[in-house]
């Protein structure tokens, strides 16, 4: 299988993909130049790129491609957070229309997943229930995809598109090209069906793309055979898949570890690279040093003199990020960071409205203090909460990967297992059902599910909390 790979996790990707296997394709010329990969403009089973937020990297590609990737990640970066999303890109579905307003048709499209469909690009719906519609590429990952009523069936270098003409796209700027490509689309397009060239396509000979068409069209005809009989809600032909990928704490040591076999890398390289600005630029700089054979333990020095006054301090406020297995990020305040002297962290939160403290069995009030202590590389984050006035009202201990610390925040995933311990001294463990859950959707490796077991047994050994 083929791989294109972009942004700051490129090389270590690179670098894992090749030792599984696949083939890079249309490599950057740093690529080309680290692995003496040669010029390949074939087009990829998979795309993977950075996440916006740095945090990751989004692939889409192919079932089989994805499957294979996301194996990979499992086996080989133990807390790599996986979250698949199963409708299929491009897809074409055999939906129950369930309802509307004055813009959109809402269209089952699986047992559990209703698409949006703007009125605008639907045919006439009158006495219809049924509808052949497509998952557009926008709003990848979404809860409710956005939906088209105008088919088509996409290729890597030809689109198909229903009751349409012949186009090619605007990147391929050769006159000459564009009047070949434009009489071959005539030539070869399917009945009831247009094509569109893609960019790819001004590379390739015509038998290439004779092959391309002719496997595109017998899509076109087993849409045309299955729909009418599909029992709706049904896939009808398959399109393309997407994970969305987090890289945590020990993902990203394991790929400085791959970067590093391959090309100068600093300590840290990959959480250095997700803090962006000035962090990003200083880092680039310094390896440029240890290209240059500058010795790593000065260039490091020097790195690290010239970031400090970009990230936290004792007595600062930070924000503190707790992100959800799902990718939700939940905002927890802001923190008076307390320490963070040889890897220790501590910082504390005072509470800001009324409520109840879940598993602890007291009364949550304005003016309670959440005193968060951890470690640098330890799963774990003990949280004990106080009363205005002082006394102990118990403590979580949240199971989750170690704490990085940005900036502008400190940054965890929760694993969700919390164990609680109630002012009275009782232990209990909590969600471990919700771990197993994303065990079995593929969310997390095996490997990652019993490290939190194995945590979970270590703190109640230790019980590390006070009531005091």
């Amino acid at each position: 299988m083929k791989a294109k790979v972009r942004g700051i996790y490129t090389t270590a990707l690179t670098k894992l993909l090749l030792e599984n296997g696949f083939e890079i394709v249309q490599p950057s010329q740093a690529i080309k130049s680290r692995f003496g990969i040669p010029d390949n403009n074939e087009p990829p089973d998979i795309k993977i790129k950075d996440r916006y937020d740095l945090q990751g990297v989004v692939a889409l590609g192919t079932n089989q491609a994805i499957n294979a990737f996301q194996s990979i990640l499992h086996e080989n970066l133990e807390d790599a957070i996986i979250r698949k999303w199963n409708i299929s890109v491009d897809g074409i579905y055999k939906g129950c229309i369930v309802g509307e307003n004055e813009q959109n048709f809402y269209v089952k499209i699986e047992d559990e997943t209703i698409g949006v469909l703007p009125k605008q690009e639907a045919p006439s719906t009158e006495n219809q229930s049924e509808i052949l519609v497509q998952v557009e590429r926008k709003r990848i990952g979404r809860k409710n995809p956005v939906l088209t009523a105008q088919l088509k069936i996409v290729g890597n270098c030809a689109i198909l598109v229903q009751k349409s003409h012949v186009g090619v796209s605007l990147k391929i700027r050769d006159l000459a090209k564009r009047v070949e490509l434009y009489a071959l689309g005539k030539q070869l397009s399917p009945e009831g069906w247009g094509i569109i060239w893609r960019e790819p396509a001004a590379h390739k000979p015509k038998s290439f793309l004779e092959n391309e068409v002719v496997a595109l069209a017998q899509k076109a005809k087993i849409l045309a055979e299955k729909a009418p009989s599909a029992k709706a809600p049904a896939l009808v032909v398959e399109g393309l898949y997407c994970i969305d990928v987090e890289f945590p704490y020990t993902s990203k040591k394991g790929l400085d570890a791959l970067r590093a076999s391959v090309a100068p890398t600093l300590d840290g390289h990959h959480f250095y690279k997700s803090c962006g600005g000035k962090v990003s630029a200083a880092l680039e700089m310094a390896e440029k040093l240890l290209e240059k054979g500058q010795n790593p333990t000065e260039v490091k020095q020097l790195f690290k003199e010239q970031t400090a006054a970009e990230f936290p301090e004792e007595g600062t406020v930070v924000d503190v990020k707790h992100v959800k297995l799902s990718g939700a990020v939940f905002h927890l305040g802001q923190a008076l960071l307390e320490s963070a002297k040889n890897g220790e962290i501590r910082y504390s939160r005072t509470i800001k409205a009324n409520g109840f403290y879940d598993g602890l069995g007291t009364a949550k009030e304005a003016g309670d203090k959440a005193v968060s202590e951890t470690k640098l590389s330890e799963w774990h984050i003990t949280t004990n909460y106080f009363s205005r006035g002082g006394e102990w009202k118990g403590a979580y201990i949240n199971i989750n990967t170690p704490v990085e610390a940005y900036p502008n925040a400190l940054r965890y995933v929760d694993l969700e297992v919390d164990v609680c311990i109630r002012p009275d001294g009782e232990t209990k463990v909590l969600d471990m059902e919700k771990l197993e859950k994303a065990l079995e959707k593929g969310m997390v490796s095996k490997k990652l599910y019993e490290r939190v077991k194995a945590e979970v047994d270590e703190v109640l050994k230790n019980k590390p909390y006070r009531n005091c």
